[in-house]
């Protein structure tokens, strides 16, 4: 395979360069829909009007601090999720009974609405933070556990049977084989799991109306301002490609040869 340092930029670059034009031909023709009467402006603002929206929204609604606040809320349940997620997911890979026994409820968890309800983590943790983050781990749990169980379970039979010709342990065969092998697939529910928690924290902070950026788009939409509104949502949108584009960097900086 060709090194892809020497090849042309247009090459190297080629995706992101179509992926980028694609975009802003979506928006100039959502543009002239809206200017033309064919989508009601007054649903979707044109996208001339949100892009305007982002400098005002950013200084007067004091969005960064906000994105300071949920993006503390997401990393602490995301890492919640991750520290108790691998482990459950590697107890249940050692135990085919208790995984034959609990894998579909944790299917049924990941597409259970945890967020309708808020109502009871409220009265237990009251109007605060804490009930945001403990409803995003809750959320984030399913796609680490199923993903590290599928991982585990597909390691090859070769690789298993290397590592009992050389007699290693139990737990040199699950750091040095298994781990390793399931490590892609572990990132993919990682980043599963984060988008989870990133969606239940702008959701929660949304309903109680408390918080960061999702108690800024309720209070955009109370006051009817719809480019803050929309260009709020891009901002969410554009926090989530920024912690998927900063884990798709670390999975390649702990698998080189990938």
């Amino acid at each position: 395979m060709a090194n892809s340092a020497a090849l042309p930029f247009y090459l190297r670059r080629g995706p992101e360069i179509v992926g980028v034009l694609a975009i802003a031909a979506a928006i100039l023709v959502f543009e002239m829909l809206v200017r033309g009467g064919i989508i009601n402006r007054f649903v979707v603002p044109p996208p001339s009007e949100i892009f305007m929206a982002f400098e005002r929204v950013i200084i007067e609604e004091n969005i960064l601090a906000r994105c300071r606040t949920s993006a503390y809320e997401m990393l602490v349940a995301g890492f919640g999720s991750i520290l108790v997620g691998v482990p459950l997911g590697a107890l249940l890979f050692r135990s085919p009974l208790w995984r034959r026994a609990l894998e579909d409820w944790v299917g049924a968890m990941a597409a259970a609405p945890i967020v309708l309800a808020f109502p009871l983590f409220l009265v237990l943790f009251g109007r605060s933070p804490n009930t945001i983050i403990v409803m995003a781990f809750i959320h984030g749990l399913a796609p680490i556990i199923l993903k590290t169980v599928e991982g585990l379970a597909a390691t090859r039979k070769v690789l298993i049977n290397v590592g009992r010709s050389l007699n290693m342990t139990s737990g040199q065969m699950f750091w040095k084989i298994l781990f390793p092998s399931a490590l892609p697939v572990i990132f993919t529910g990682v980043r599963l799991s984060l988008a989870v928690v990133l969606i239940t924290v702008v959701g929660v902070e949304y309903l109680i109306n408390l918080g960061g950026l999702g108690q800024l788009i309720n209070e955009l939409a109370e006051r009817y301002d719809l480019p803050g509104t929309y260009a709020a949502i891009c901002f969410v949108i554009g926090l989530s490609v920024f912690f998927f584009v900063v884990l798709e960097r670390i999975e390649k900086w702990l698998q080189p040869a990938r």
